[in-house]
């Protein structure tokens, strides 16, 4: 009687590693390529248009001076303005008010007596104070003062988010381009690259803004500082990448820095007009801590707040300490016999 030998099945787990061996074709290669490259650029456009395609107000924190009696309807002109986004803080003279839009406690102050006046600060959020400004087109009656007002040369306070945005490009294609081209280094020669790369480009990016295009009254010594803290943290970021997974550590650091955190950076569009979820994390990224830190620097100088610094140089830090850390460990295994 003949006995049926049922083939085993390959468990899906162990298909894997054939997948990881298989001689792929230099077609094949270019295929999957473009492929992961289109999906990167899906992903790019998905995060822009979700972030910053239609900014509605979520939640924006307004000083409130003098009771609402017999001037409510400023109040309402202002909500239905904002998509009853705003929240009132009650203080209890202009002076109290103007001072937490000072320390950006506040993006804007109403005030009720003796005529209605918003107070906004362009400087703090370009985009909530194009939403407050339509305020008076609700209520006539309703004045509104820019306190922090942007200057000509850069009307739409875009300037500090190119900054921020040129300083990412270049912090992750210059190391990947040196590791594509200029051969290997030691772990000295390269952790000195790097810092030397943050450095200069901070610097160069710092007085040409200042002194070629002269588009904002930067502070040196502060704005090279800060792009130099950014340019070390993504510069760190991609050659952890790299020490990690070797040729795709691109993907990684696009999606960390281009799609995730400047689109939720803050220098496009205000925080309280950001969705939920990247109005949450917008702070605590490198992106938004460099566009803060450099708006404090710029316009609010005399205001200056230390956690978005502190943010920047704490990832900075632990990304090149993490990235040394990982080189050393695999330059151990590799000298051993």
């Amino acid at each position: 009687m003949a006995v049926s030998v049922t083939k085993p099945t390959l468990p899906r787990v162990a298909r894997l590693p054939r997948l990881h061996e298989r001689e792929w074709r230099p077609v094949e290669r270019a295929a999957v390529i473009a492929v992961i490259a289109i999906t990167m650029g899906a992903l790019f456009v998905t995060s822009y248009s979700l972030a910053l395609g239609d900014p509605v107000p979520h939640r924006i924190d307004v000083g409130l001076v003098g009771g609402p009696a017999g001037r409510a309807p400023a109040i309402r002109a202002a909500q239905r303005v904002a998509h009853d986004s705003l929240a009132f803080r009650h203080y209890d003279s202009l002076q109290a008010a103007l001072h937490a839009i000072d320390e950006q406690r506040l993006y804007a102050a109403l005030v009720l007596s003796p005529k209605p006046t918003l107070f906004v600060s362009s400087a703090a959020g370009a985009s909530v104070a194009r939403v407050l400004d339509q305020v008076p087109l609700a209520d006539p009656s309703v004045r509104v003062v820019d306190t922090h007002p942007l200057p000509p040369s850069d009307p739409n306070g875009l300037e500090i988010f190119y900054l921020m945005l040129v300083a990412t490009i270049v912090g992750f294609i210059t190391i990947f381009q040196a590791h594509a081209n200029a051969g290997p280094l030691d772990l000295r020669r390269s952790a000195a690259f790097v810092v030397g790369l943050a450095l200069a480009a901070g610097l160069a990016f710092t007085l040409l803004d200042r002194l070629v295009l002269r588009r904002l009254d930067l502070p040196i010594a502060e704005t090279w500082g800060i792009l130099s803290l950014h340019v070390l943290a993504v510069a760190s970021f991609a050659s952890l990448m790299i020490a990690l997974l070797g040729r795709w550590a691109i993907l990684p650091t696009w999606l960390f820095f281009v799609v995730l955190g400047n689109s939720s950076s803050g220098g496009a569009v205000s925080p309280p007009l950001l969705p939920r979820p990247f109005a949450l994390i917008s702070q605590w990224l490198p992106s938004g801590a460099t566009i803060t830190s450099l708006r404090d620097a710029v316009y609010f100088h005399s205001y200056q707040h230390a956690e978005p610094i502190a943010v920047l140089a704490t990832w900075a830090a632990l990304l090149f300490t993490a990235w040394v850390v990982v080189s050393r460990r695999r330059d151990a295994r590799a000298v051993r016999p």
